[in-house]
């Protein structure tokens, strides 16, 4: 046994020799920078594998340039990271949370392996998630086998995917073929996002794994070449707009920022700061909205923003951003605030996922960091023992196109969050006029959500569905997609006891869709949805329900839950002559590729040319089923710019009215 051990270590030792010194490294660095006195002149001399070592010791030993995402005096591994790690050393890669269990890519890895033609399970392999986990568990439990296997890993990568020129619009275009060559395959293991994302997280790689006897003077030539590799794409191929962008921003200024040695670091850096300084004007809409109109996104424009200023605070250039640039991320923060639920969780607009409570509070935490004066993140950050809850409770954001009405800021509260803003980027979907409506703890009104993003035909078939517009809570002509997606708020009220929300679409070419929205003594919801315009054909006013015992009774138009749990609701629909009711297929989808059976109805009835249709819908939540109310409601009267809707319960009538300046 003594013989195969000392064998064993023989041939690792031997591996290790046989690493070649990566030249190139010392051309790309800036050898008269500051600690490298003994590197230049060692490599001057021609001894270019003693000054590898010198320049793995400058590494090791490197003080003044902080990684402000690890701490290495209090590192710990959660068990999906630790499970991430384990798996990799039998190349069964965590690439996605929605493909799990993960797939085995082969002894002889196979960096090309597509099991399913969905191009995100392609793109984030070369994102590499668990690399960083890897150098967790190294730098924890102090086995090798980790740091020999990244390392073995990390070099198999770089000889199987060589950076191939590609045209830079053929990164984002999805890919139903199969793999034909090194082009194809560098559209998803080059796509500057993905190269973006090794660029950050080798930095951490570094950090953990850099005392490795598995991190030679060798590997660590070879390292330095390969993220200058990135580096340099990336500044050649920055995305044209949108999350992308800021990205690899904030990244190119993470990589200046953490390699002051190589010669183009400062340029990176101040590429990085350029472009978050200048795209913070141009992605933020001046009410805090980020303008793709998708929660999910808006969440991470802000982590971006915020981990750029953490780089540049503990590196010392927190003066290259200006007070808009700080000032814009807290009011991204009181508009995310102000468009979630008691529970932390957001809705699921467009391509939005539905997070988790204890990520989002912990998001809190950070943003208190950054802003301790502000008593309404503290709430947040504490769950409601410290602080102030805003002093507001609905709110309208009239640029982005987001509307809150509330009547509290505890789990207990009622709360409907509409859509109806201007045309958003491509994560955003054609749902203008769409909400969902929260209640005691539970989501009554969940949006369809994306379920999956591009790929095959069968992965386009699913997005497609989840995106259209006939599966939201708003109205369609024909069952079709939105033509157009630019509403224009014509009033907002969010105060008194009637509180009015009134936004016109142009949703059609001569049809547009007027949807006014009453909350009634901050207790129930009456909808008024007009079809305006000479175009003819089918109205079509969609509701989806949570799951779970729903009762529809198509005489009087009327869903009425029987749901575990005090958080019921009735909804009645008031509606011209003829209309019909139809149960429709109805799903709803909180996390990718995750997806639920649900209740879905539409209310259907024929517009001719010179007559607008008009829809009454009066959405009551309770606790008890025995609350719901007897409920009557029409329209008194109407025109361009009033509206006056008398409402029963139980007998009782109430007028609501408005008009418009």
């Amino acid at each position: 046994m003594r013989h195969v051990i000392l064998f064993l270590i023989c041939m690792f030792a031997c591996s290790l020799q046989a690493q070649s010194i990566n030249e190139e490294a010392f051309s790309l660095l800036n050898l008269n920078y500051p600690g490298l006195e003994k590197v230049k002149e060692l490599y001057e001399q021609g001894k270019k594998e003693a000054a590898a070592q010198a320049l793995l010791k400058y590494y090791r030993n490197r003080t003044g340039v902080v990684n402000p995402a690890i701490d290495l005096n209090n590192i710990t591994i959660n068990k999906r990271e630790q499970q991430w790690a384990d798996e990799a050393l039998e190349h069964t890669f965590y690439v996605h949370d929605g493909y799990q269990p993960a797939f085995n890519y082969g002894k002889d890895i196979n960096w090309k392996y597509w099991p399913v033609k969905d191009n995100e399970l392609r793109w984030q392999l070369h994102r590499h998630k668990w690399f960083t986990p890897m150098g967790k568990a190294y730098r924890i439990s102090g086995d090798e086998k980790y740091a020999k296997e990244w390392t073995f890993q990390y070099l198999d990568w770089i000889k199987k995917n060589p950076l191939t020129q590609v045209d830079k619009e053929e990164y984002e275009l999805a890919s139903t073929g199969e793999v034909r060559g090194n082009a194809e395959n560098a559209r998803f293991a080059w796509r500057p996002l993905e190269t973006s994302h090794r660029l950050q997280d080798q930095i951490n790689q570094l950090t953990l794994f850099i005392n490795s006897p598995s991190f030679t003077p060798a590997f660590l030539t070879e390292f330095l070449v390969n993220y200058h590799r990135h580096a340099v794409h990336i500044l050649g191929n920055y995305s044209d707009q949108g999350n992308h962008l800021l990205f690899e921003a904030q990244r190119m200024l993470a990589a200046g920022a953490f390699f002051p040695e190589f010669k183009e670091a400062s340029a990176w850096r101040k590429s990085g700061i350029d472009i978050l300084n200048r795209e913070i004007k141009v992605q933020v809409y001046p009410d805090g909205g980020q303008f793709e109109l998708d929660l999910h996104y808006h969440l991470a424009c802000i982590e971006i923003f915020c981990k750029a200023l953490r780089m540049a605070d503990v590196n010392g250039f927190r003066n290259e951003f200006p007070t808009h640039y700080v000032n814009t991320i807290e009011s991204m923060i009181m508009f995310y605030m102000n468009v979630c639920y008691p529970d932390y969780t957001n809705p699921c607009f467009s391509d939005a996922k539905k997070g988790n409570p204890q990520t989002e509070q912990a998001n809190y935490k950070e943003w208190l960091k950054l802003f301790p004066e502000n008593k309404q993140i503290l709430y947040f950050a504490t769950n409601g023992q410290e602080g102030e809850t805003p002093a507001n409770l609905s709110k309208g954001f009239l640029k982005s196109g987001f509307f809150t009405f509330r009547n509290g800021w505890k789990k207990d509260a009622m709360v409907m969050v509409v859509k109806a803003g201007p045309k958003g980027e491509w994560h955003c979907q054609p749902d203008n006029g769409t909400f969902e409506l929260w209640f005691n703890g539970k989501n009554l009104f969940p949006d369809s959500g994306s379920y999956i993003y591009a790929g095959g035909p069968e992965v386009m078939k699913l997005r497609n569905w989840f995106r259209q517009t006939a599966v939201h809570n708003t109205l369609t002509l024909d069952n079709k997609n939105l033509e157009t997606t630019e509403s224009v708020t014509k009033l907002w009220k969010p105060e008194g006891n009637v509180q009015i929300l009134v936004t016109e679409n142009p949703s059609y070419k001569e049809l547009k869709h007027r949807r006014s929205v009453f909350f009634v003594n901050q207790q129930y919801f009456v909808i008024v949805d007009e079809a305006i315009g000479n175009a003819t054909g089918n109205i079509n006013l969609h509701y989806q329900l949570c799951d779970g015992d729903i009762d529809i009774d198509a005489k009087t138009f009327s869903l009425s839950s029987n749901f575990a749990g005090e958080n019921q609701v009735k909804l009645q629909c008031f509606a011209p002559k003829k209309t019909t009711l139809k149960e429709e297929e109805g799903w709803y989808s909180v996390a990718y590729r995750q997806r639920t059976e649900c209740t879905a109805v539409s209310f259907n009835t024929e517009k001719k040319e010179k007559e607008n249709v008009q829809f009454i819908t009066v959405i009551y939540p309770t606790k008890s089923t025995k609350g719901f109310p007897k409920i009557e409601a029409k329209i008194k009267s109407n025109s361009s710019d009033t509206m006056e809707v008398e409402v029963s319960l139980n007998g009782k009538k109430q007028t609501l009215n408005y008009q418009l300046q």
